[in-house]
């Protein structure tokens, strides 16, 4: 297949584009800079030039291919509800050009589940989710002719190269001298490793039937506790509890995501594909000396 892919030059989008590569697709990637352009050539990608902002440039590409992988997101977070929304619009004009075509279009979405159970895919975002809308857009897609799927992300996509997450509890735990929790701990994260979820996006193009959801999920739940000691030991700082009301001044921006607590299983997502994760747990790779690397 020719297989356009959004994000292809950012951890996880790159990860795909390799996995696609290795299995005879060719793939074309967006490039919103000359030096993505020259990366994704050098990695044997074919650039697209354009940009989110140019949601007519992206149906054309889309138009072009035999398929579409959608990772790209504005992570600022400096408004998160502005990126759901361009990202909506994205994914309406390429879903567009698509209809009619029966052409697979995975869409990247995020694990936004209720808290306190564990969620299936099966389940909807939880009640005023900021991508919930483009979920429902993609779904919908399948009824107009489009192998739509989304893809569920788990919070954590770890490996060398992270710039998640993690990678910031770490530089905070450098940055105030202490590695820390908010209460005990408890609260959860899903984590699947990055050569995992990348070939869980090339099965979904493969086979995933229209109209699915999948969970990029390889562990349903670490403890944040584990994370956060596992940051302790590798920068050797003390671990700490803050009461909620001390963790904004601690963690700034991420302070609710560190507070997330949310259980996922894709138990349906490998029945389905056949997809079977085998990359490192979490902690084992946090044992790794690249997360602490100056």
């Amino acid at each position: 297949m020719r297989v356009f892919v959004t994000g292809a030059t950012g951890f996880v989008g790159s990860a795909v584009a390799r996995e696609l590569l290795g299995a005879g697709h060719q793939v074309v990637g967006l490039a919103r800079s000359d030096r993505a352009a020259a990366a994704l050539t050098a990695a044997g990608v074919e650039p697209y030039r354009g940009s989110l902002d140019d949601p007519d440039g992206l149906a054309a590409a889309a138009k072009d291919s035999d398929g579409v992988l959608h990772l790209a997101f504005d992570h600022s977070f400096t408004d998160h509800a502005a990126a759901a929304v361009a990202d909506l619009r994205v994914v309406e004009s390429m879903g567009t050009a698509l209809e009619g075509t029966d052409k697979p279009f995975v869409v990247t979405s995020a694990l936004q589940l209720a808290p306190g159970r564990l969620g299936t895919e099966d389940d909807p975002m939880k009640s005023g989710a900021s991508r919930s809308a483009t979920e429902d857009a993609t779904l919908a897609l399948a009824g107009r002719g489009v192998r739509s799927v989304v893809l569920r992300l788990a919070a954590s996509v770890h490996g060398r190269g992270d710039h998640g997450f993690v990678p910031r509890l770490i530089e905070i735990a450098r940055e105030r001298g202490a590695a820390a929790v908010i209460g005990d701990g408890a609260n959860t994260w899903p984590a699947v490793h990055v050569s995992d979820a990348a070939r869980l996006y090339r099965l979904a193009l493969d086979t995933a039937p229209a109209g699915t959801r999948l969970h990029a999920v390889a562990e349903q739940g670490v403890p944040l506790r584990a994370v956060t000691e596992a940051v302790a030991r590798g920068l050797d700082v003390p671990f700490v509890e803050l009461t909620a009301e001390q963790s904004p001044a601690h963690f700034g921006w991420i302070a609710p995501f560190v507070a997330l607590d949310v259980q996922a299983s894709s138990a349906r997502t490998r029945a389905l594909l056949d997809w079977r994760p085998t990359g490192t747990t979490l902690l084992a790779d946090l044992a790794e000396d690249h997360y602490f690397a100056p």
